[in-house]
């Protein structure tokens, strides 16, 4: 069964003709061409980073219902829909338990540091905010509790590229944007590509 939609079928032909040489496996290209349809920006496949192995074991994951914990309400409203469609993975809002912060301290940090407190083992996705990426990366440097991965994908100037180099420092599955370019939309995206790779594999 398709999970696509017949106008995003047309549009990712349209991607295979225009994509041009690349070095992306099956799944990765997967990936990768949701990317593009979502932003209409081929550059990505120059910045696009995915851990060895990430992909299985993010897959797998999803599979087994694992919570998917996001940084800001856009990134989990573009993938309620696929998730609801496929494993039912609760979709959780970090900045919705962003209220009580300390000083100097944004919303979407305080909300990822007690999201990754309740659900340690849940896939991260970061699609706008910096600093809910940094405040992560710096819990699991200090804990043995694996997360089933982290996309790490927020776009902007201010601590985009060091809190993307920070992820890239840590042993576990990951998802990455390389530079300044990612967002929201990118996030969905990458998300929406797993939980499809994850429901086609599924044993029949």
């Amino acid at each position: 069964m398709s999970l696509l939609h017949p106008i995003a079928q047309a549009s990712f032909a349209i991607i295979d003709r225009e994509i041009g040489a690349h070095h992306f496996d099956a799944q990765s290209y997967a990936i990768l061409r949701r990317i593009i349809h979502s932003t209409a920006d081929f550059e990505f496949k120059h910045l696009l980073e995915i851990s060895p192995g990430a992909i299985a074991q993010i897959t797998q994951a999803l599979r087994s219902g694992v919570p998917i914990i996001t940084d800001v309400a856009m990134v989990s409203v573009g993938i309620q829909t696929m998730a609801s469609r496929t494993f039912g993975n609760p979709v959780i809002t970090a900045l919705d338990d962003g209220s009580h912060t300390a000083p100097g301290q944004t919303r979407s940090e305080a909300g990822m540091i007690r999201a990754w407190q309740q659900w340690p083992h849940a896939l991260f996705v970061i699609g706008n905010a910096p600093t809910a990426l940094l405040a992560l990366c710096d819990r699991l440097q200090q804990t043995r509790v694996p997360p089933a991965g982290v996309i790490g994908v927020p776009v902007g100037f201010v601590n985009v590229v060091e809190s993307k180099a920070a992820l890239a420092q840590l042993p576990v599955p990951q998802i990455r944007i390389a530079g300044r370019k990612g967002g929201s939309p990118v996030a969905a995206a990458i998300v929406n590509a797993l939980l499809e790779l994850a429901f086609s594999e599924e044993p029949v």
